[in-house]
This record gives structure tokens, C-alpha cells and sequence, in this order.
């Protein structure tokens, strides 16, 4: 059976290694995005998950990453093969899904952009583990279990490591970081709407410096 070579999971560990919050952006005005993330990070914060849940997702990852070539620029929500190669070609450096398939774990194996992918369940982690992945996304984080739910991954999986993301807050992710199988947090606290739609990019900066101060 065909495995993750070290290569994948090597660059997806530099991914959740270069930050421990990993802003999970959804981009209604294309217009937003570069600035948006701009300010994140000016704020501290090198990698960012662009979903594309709207229709700008694509558009906003080409921008970003030429706009901010020092971060690490992904795209979140994917969740078939030709969304990922599509995110491949607008150059997104790492693919996150909110759950997980055959297909698209296999895909991934010879993909020249690496997957994180999302579970929620020991079952779906064991789809992934054996075909040695051992980084994952935790979605939703609260809703599945929240840190309990981790502690209990940790006990079967000790070589696992999670970034968790859903219903995590500025004043709980300190929570998550403190586990031993936690690498890094997802949160659309970091992009609030209402500073998105004042385009107030100083109170996204503030908002990214001081949630990277309050869990060191």
C-alpha cells in the first residue's frame, strides 16, 4: 500500500510548526483579502487558511501569495480532488479539508502540495493513519469533543499531532495549545466581520499581536 512519503510530511509539519494560530479566512470581497491578511501578518501570524467557501477563495490565494510570498498561504474547505487541484494551481502551499475520503487521501499520497486533512473520529483518523499520515485537523473541535476528545486521541495515537479547528475562541486556545498532540489552532476569531467590513486592518494587527502574546 502506498504511504505519505517524508518529503509531504515533512512540509506539512513546517506548515504547523511556522505558527501556533492558523486564521481560517473566508473572503467575501476579493478586494479584502490582501489587506486582510496583510495586517494578520503584520500582526505576527505566517500562515493562513484561505477557504474557499465563496467564489473568491481561488482568486484570493493567487493574490495573497503574490502580494505576501514570505507566509505560507493554504486553502481550506476542499473536499473533492478537483477543488485540491484547482488550489494547486492558484498556489496554495498546503490543502485542508474539513473531513476526510479515500479519494482525496490517495490523491494527496503523490500530490505535489501536501494535505491536512480534517477528522473528527477515531475511524476517520484510522483511514489516514494508515496511509501514514500522523498530521491532522481536528473539525469541529468543540463540537467533537473539544480538549477531552484530544486527551483521548493521545492515549491509541501518541504520534499524532492535531491542529484543531471550530468553535475554538481567543480565550480557549490556550487551552488546546497547552495539550502535548496540539501543533497549532484554528480560529476565525483572528477575522472578525465587523473590523473586516470598517476595513479596520490596525484592529486585525492588534487582534493577531496580542492572541500570539496571550498563549506564549
Amino acid at each position: 500500500m502506498s504511504q505519505i512519503s517524508d518529503f509531504q510530511r515533512g512540509r506539512i509539519r513546517s506548515v504547523l510548526e511556522a505558527s501556533p494560530l492558523m486564521p481560517v479566512i473566508t473572503i467575501e470581497h476579493l478586494a479584502e483579502a490582501v489587506p486582510l491578511c496583510q495586517a494578520l501578518f503584520d500582526g505576527g501570524i505566517g500562515v493562513m487558511e484561505i477557504t474557499l467557501r465563496t467564489e473568491h477563495g481561488l482568486k484570493a490565494i493567487e493574490r495573497v501569495r503574490e502580494a505576501i510570498p514570505e507566509a505560507w498561504v493554504g486553502a481550506g474547505t476542499v473536499t473533492c480532488v478537483s477543488q485540491y487541484r484547482e488550489a494547486v494551481a492558484a498556489g496554495a502551499q498546503f490543502i485542508v479539508t474539513p473531513g476526510v475520503t479515500d479519494e482525496l487521501l490517495k490523491f494527496a499520497l503523490t500530490a505535489e502540495v501536501p494535505l491536512l486533512p480534517g477528522i473528527s473520529t477515531a475511524s476517520e483518523l484510522m483511514l489516514g493513519y494508515g496511509l501514514g499520515y500522523r498530521e491532522f485537523k481536528f473539525f469541529p473541535a468543540e463540537v467533537a469533543g473539544g480538549t477531552s476528545a484530544l486527551k483521548a486521541f493521545g492515549g491509541p495515537f501518541p504520534d499524532v499531532t492535531f491542529c484543531p479547528t471550530g468553535g475554538i475562541r481567543r480565550n480557549t486556545a490556550k487551552d488546546y495549545l497547552s495539550l502535548r498532540n496540539v501543533q497549532t489552532v484554528g480560529g476565525s476569531w483572528l477575522t472578525p466581520a465587523d473590523a473586516i467590513a470598517n476595513k479596520d486592518w490596525a484592529a486585525i494587527v492588534d487582534i493577531a499581536r496580542d492572541s500570539l502574546s496571550e498563549i506564549s
